[in-house]
């Protein structure tokens, strides 16, 4: 019995992770590697709601002293997606940072403390077997903890924030057809503005919302908007007629007074034919090659402003190597302290500096950029970027 022990094969990560509580994920997996490679020292480190940090997991109270996200081996495997090794002052150990990702949507970095010479390129793959593993209970864990969630607060959220960021569905989604980022300021007090999108084999839906006012009364607004376009899209219902229900739900909760301007899209997997519908102030950019250009779309009401308005769709194409930025009234309608708006032309220069960025980072420059016109992270308007790569099907899988 004993050599038939043995010889069976050690259980798979995804298999020991699944199996334990989520709040020890970070301990067993700092066991599993420990066992595998050697791991003497095993970090999880997740991003700020502003992404301007990373902070360690800890039981109590719930983080560590956190490190840049955009600087340092930890900051650049962040920012960059791959691992990065880093030579340390100890001459017994490396350090191995390594992504936590899930399907596109970049949680922070797992770092591991490993042997001199231990980072060889087939242990390295181990662990990002194993990191990959981890990001997908860490997104799960959610619904049960909140330790992940605590650890990502560099302070408190507003009520209004936490209502927001439990409705996003992300920060970011990556299939081969297609790749996109979004980044939200004022991250710890945001209101009114939302993202959201869904996937199915063939088609891709992106929504932007701007709810009316400030703090909860903006949140609650948005939350009623986003909820009624999802109730219409799961209920298969095509894009013009998603705005016309959630227009209906807006107006019979408000009565005109509040409404919530959104931009609508849905994407063709196989043709790069979109859907449209422009209901309100949202933007939207297109990137081709070395040019820019806005597209124009028929503005039409926000949703909720009067009652029964009837939408119409609009089509355009993308094509492969496209990028398109939706952006909120908050980026394109902003002004500076000094009144001097931000305007479509530091928008265009914004969206060129940006061109060799991926999509996650190209939105958050854009949002940054809007920061250093403003002077101050405390922006008097919410603001909300969605960049979209387009790659398209191939001809072959369609």
């Amino acid at each position: 019995m004993d050599s038939v022990k043995a010889s069976e094969p050690a259980p798979c990560a995804e298999k020991l992770l699944r199996a334990a509580p989520p709040h020890e994920l970070v301990a067993t997996t700092a066991r599993l590697l420990a066992d595998r490679v050697g791991a003497r020292e095993v970090t999880l480190l997740v991003a700020d709601y502003g992404l301007s940090v990373l902070q360690p997991v800890t039981h109590l109270p719930h983080t560590g002293e956190p490190v840049p996200a955009s600087d340092g081996p930890a900051g650049r495997a962040f920012t960059t997606q791959v691992p990065v090794v880093e030579v340390t002052d100890d001459p017994v150990t490396d350090l191995v940072h390594l992504p936590i990702t899930v399907r596109g949507d970049r949680l922070g970095v797992l770092s591991v403390r490993l042997p001199t010479g231990g980072t060889d390129p087939a242990t390295v793959l181990q662990i990002a077997d194993v990191a990959t593993a981890l990001a997908h209970e860490i997104a799960a864990a959610g619904r049960d903890t909140d330790l992940y969630l605590q650890a990502r607060r560099t302070r408190r959220l507003t009520l209004a924030a936490e209502m927001q960021w439990q409705l996003l569905p992300g920060r970011g989604y990556a299939r081969r057809e297609y790749s996109l980022g979004a980044h939200l300021e004022p991250a710890y007090a945001i209101g009114g503005d939302n993202f959201d999108w869904s996937s199915d084999a063939d088609h891709l839906t992106v929504t932007m919302t701007d709810g009316m006012g400030q703090g909860i009364d903006a949140s609650l607004l948005t939350t009623l908007a986003v909820g009624a376009l999802r109730n219409a899209r799961r209920a298969n219902i095509g894009l013009a007629d998603q705005a016309c229900l959630a227009d209906q739900a807006v107006f019979a909760q408000y009565g005109g007074k509040a409404y919530a301007s959104t931009l609508l899209l849905r994407f063709d997997l196989d043709t790069g034919i979109v859907q449209a519908v422009d209901a309100g102030s949202p933007q939207l950019f297109r990137q081709r090659g070395g040019s820019i250009e806005r597209i124009e779309l028929e503005a039409q009401l926000p949703l909720g402003m009067l009652e029964e308005t009837l939408y119409e769709e609009q089509t355009f194409q993308v094509e492969p190597g496209d990028r398109l930025f939706a952006v909120s009234k908050g980026v394109h309608g902003a002004r500076s302290e000094k009144g001097a708006p931000f305007g479509e032309q530091a928008l265009r220069q914004t969206i060129t500096a940006a061109a060799a960025m991926p999509p996650h980072e190209a939105a958050r420059a854009v949002v940054s950029g809007l920061v250093e016109h403003f002077g101050s992270r405390d922006l008097a308007a919410d603001a909300a970027v969605i960049c979209l790569d387009w790659r398209g099907r191939p001809a072959a899988d369609r």
